[in-house]
């Protein structure tokens, strides 16, 4: 089949397109098109040197988008005036930047910012992409990160797309047709890896845990990070587990290849494995690529607490910064200093409890590597509410695991002392009047 192909322009080119006051949005994580951003943010270096004066200088850029690692110099103080973050989810690249006012933070869970591109309440002019190599029909696939970008890509005035030779092809609404493209970039490079970090006996122990709460036939919400990887190491043993989650990494392969995770008793998208982006190795992208059963959908979907609640035993896995003695769960900012953000955990909460045997899990360490505490009589002030206490049940840490669900003030606070680490127990039971 004949297709009509963008014209290929170098980066320098291409990024030429962006005007003064655009609103730009990329993909996250290893989706995230680097090359493209380093040579926009060339661009305001070269502009400066020149003096450039003319209107077409760039100013007033603002940028948008969900968690990523690496190159994120337009968040440094030379570019204040030039580029504005105000990311969906705050990473330790641009954490600074953002507690110290140089970047901002909406607030928001992610299900919700397809119709924040769609409505206008956040402005889209500009999407910057990496993308596959073009198939015989004319699409390109989004590959690790499909993000909002669908939104995003019909709500922009351009698109502009660097082509990657790494970036595994993958279905669902990661095809995007090359004619919604305005000019594609040649650039190939190998996508970031990330590498595991060891497990701790807490993470361990945590994820013994929590595998205990989980029923065979589940629909697994799996996050980042060492929690989610000793829980599913822990899986052997469980039948017909499928994945419904905002991301999966390499720690899914085994348990597809030994037939634990098959999908089978998945309502929707039954045999596949469904996620908005995918965070991993380079066994993890082999594993993806030309994977038709594997599934890469817009977080409009993935994150869509009435689609997640229609599967059955939906377990949602994720974590706190701190936990206070009724239940409110902070797992966005530090008192008021942003650390991460929202993420999908209430939609995944929201999903998980209406979920028939759905099973909604907070799961975290007792005490921070420096000692202190997780769970607290009170929230830092200033800490953001991200599960509110009507809706937490299990909390997980490596003490034990404890349901919240029906028990008063008192019978929780009582619960959530029995797994907190032993060394402030006593505090905690203090901090109880009259306990």
């Amino acid at each position: 089949m004949t297709y009509s192909m963008p014209p290929t322009l170098t980066a320098e080119e291409a990024v030429m397109m962006v005007r003064p006051g655009d609103h730009i949005h990329w993909p996250c994580v290893s989706g995230a098109p680097e090359h493209l951003i380093e040579a926009l943010v060339r661009r305001a270096d070269r502009e400066k040197e020149e003096g450039r004066s003319n209107g077409s200088q760039l100013h007033d850029v603002t940028i948008s988008h969900f968690y990523t690692e690496g190159y994120a110099d337009y968040t440094q103080p030379q570019y204040q005036g030039v580029f504005r973050l105000d990311s969906f989810f705050v990473g330790g690249n641009v954490r600074e930047a953002t507690q110290n006012g140089r970047a901002d933070y909406i607030p928001c869970s992610l299900s919700e910012t397809p119709r924040m591109i769609a409505s206008g309440a956040v402005g889209c002019d500009v999407v910057f992409l990496m993308v596959s190599e073009p198939d015989d029909e004319g699409y390109v696939s989004l590959g690790t990160s499909v993000d909002y970008m669908p939104e995003a890509i019909d709500k922009a005035r351009v698109v502009i797309a660097q082509v990657n030779r790494h970036v595994p092809y993958t279905y669902g609404d990661a095809r995007i047709a090359v004619s919604k493209i305005t000019a594609l970039v040649r650039h190939d490079a190998p996508l970031k890896p990330a590498a595991p970090s060891p497990l701790s006996a807490n993470d361990i122990a945590i994820g013994r845990h929590c595998a205990a709460l989980i029923p065979d036939g589940a629909t697994l919400q799996i996050g980042i990070g060492n929690i989610p990887t000793a829980v599913l190491s822990q899986l052997d043993d469980h039948k017909n587990l499928g994945v419904h989650s905002e991301m999966f990494s390499d720690s899914v392969i085994p348990l597809v290849e030994k037939g634990v995770i098959n999908g089978s008793c998945k309502h929707t998208d039954p045999g596949k494995l469904t996620a908005m982006f995918l965070k991993g190795s380079q066994r993890l992208y082999d594993f993806v690529d030309h994977n038709a059963d594997v599934l890469m959908q817009d977080v409009g979907y993935t994150n869509n607490p009435a689609v997640i609640a229609s599967n059955p035993r939906v377990v949602a896995l994720n974590s706190a910064i701190q936990i206070d003695l009724s239940g409110q769960v902070c797992s966005d900012s530090m008192g008021t200093k942003i650390f991460s953000g929202s993420g999908g955990q209430l939609d995944f909460i929201l999903g998980a409890t209406y979920s028939r045997g759905g099973v909604p899990i907070i799961a975290m360490p007792s005490i921070t590597g420096k000692g202190v505490s997780k769970i607290v009589p009170t929230l830092t002030p200033g800490a953001g509410v991200v599960t509110p206490r009507t809706l937490t049940q299990w909390v997980v840490t490596e003490q034990g695991a404890v349901n919240l669900y029906g028990l008063s003030l008192r019978q929780r606070a009582e619960a959530l002392i029995s797994i907190a680490h032993p060394s402030v127990r006593d505090d905690l039971k203090r901090a109880v009047h009259g306990m």
